[in-house]
C-alpha cells in the first residue's frame, strides 16, 4: 500500500511539474493531485528537495522503460535499428511520453536556479548517454570511446533540443522523427572514418 501511495506521489508530482514547472511545484497542490496528505509526502520525501530528486529519478525510471522498446510491435534487427528505435520512442505522441518528456525539459530549465538538482541531473543525463554511447559501439565496435561519447552527447542534445520543439508546437512530430534518424545516419558516417 505504501508503494502505490508513494509512486502515486510520483505520478503526481511529473504532472504538476508538467503543468507548471518546478517553481510552481507546491506541496499542497501535489497532495491534492496524488489524493494523500501533505504529510504524507513529507514521510515519504523529507522535504521539496527530495521529492525532486525522486521525481527526476521516476521520470527517469519511467523513460527508460519506454525507450527500452517493451511492447513493441517490431523488433530491431541490429544495433543501428535497436539505436533508432530508442531514440525515436521519446517522440510519441501519447501522454505519458509528453508529460515525461516535458517533466524532464522543466527540471533541466530548472537546474539553472536550483543548483540541488543540477549533480542529479548531471547523473541521469550520463547515464543516457552511456547507453546512447554503448548502442553507437555496437553499432560501430571499431570506433574510439571519446568518439562514441561525443556522438551520444550530440545525439542526446539534439533530443532534448526536437522534444522541446515538438512539446511546444514548433515542430511537427514526423519532421523531429526524420530530424533524429538524420543525425543517427550522420554520426553513424563520422564513426566509421
Amino acid at each position: 500500500m505504501a508503494t502505490d501511495r508513494r509512486r502515486a506521489i510520483l505520478e503526481g508530482a511529473a504532472r504538476v511539474i508538467a503543468r507548471r514547472g518546478v517553481r510552481g511545484l507546491r506541496m499542497e497542490e501535489l497532495a491534492a493531485e496524488a489524493g494523500v496528505s501533505t504529510a504524507l509526502i513529507y514521510y515519504h520525501f523529507k522535504d521539496r528537495a527530495g521529492t525532486l530528486r525522486h521525481t527526476l529519478e521516476f521520470i527517469n525510471d519511467r523513460a527508460e522503460r519506454y525507450t527500452s522498446g517493451a511492447g513493441v510491435a517490431v523488433e530491431p534487427q541490429d544495433a543501428r535499428q535497436e539505436l533508432e528505435q530508442s531514440l525515436l520512442l521519446e517522440f510519441q505522441d501519447t501522454p505519458e511520453v509528453r508529460e515525461n518528456s516535458t517533466a524532464w525539459g522543466e527540471l533541466r530549465a530548472s537546474a539553472i536556479f536550483e543548483p540541488e538538482l543540477r549533480e542529479d541531473l548531471a547523473k541521469a543525463t550520463l547515464a543516457w548517454i552511456h547507453d546512447v554511447a554503448e548502442l553507437l559501439g555496437r553499432t560501430r565496435p571499431t570506433a574510439p570511446a571519446p568518439a562514441l561519447t561525443a556522438s551520444a552527447e550530440r545525439l542526446t542534445a539534439l533530443l532534448e533540443g526536437l522534444s522541446t520543439r515538438w512539446l511546444t508546437g514548433a515542430l511537427p512530430l514526423a519532421h523531429a522523427r526524420e530530424l533524429v534518424r538524420e543525425a543517427i545516419s550522420i554520426e553513424d558516417e563520422r564513426l566509421s572514418r
